[in-house]
């Protein structure tokens, strides 16, 4: 997984062809997203700090936003 924007991430979130979970534990929380059961995305936030990574050719699974 390669780090992303959070604009992709919120994109990939707002999909209705995704399904996504949160896992805490402690101070870290685990966000991911599937497409048919398949890891796309995920943002990691543990104390201050918030990355978002997404899978090799995520760019595939963005909702067009000119439509």
């Amino acid at each position: 997984m390669k780090l992303i924007m959070k604009t992709e991430f919120d994109n990939l979130r707002l999909n209705p062809k995704h399904t996504y979970e949160a896992d805490n534990n402690g101070n870290k929380q685990v966000i991911k997203i599937y497409r048919l059961n398949e890891l796309i995305a995920k943002k990691v936030t543990q104390k201050k700090s918030i990355r978002y990574f997404g899978i090799k050719g995520y760019n595939h699974y963005l909702m067009n936003e000119d439509i």
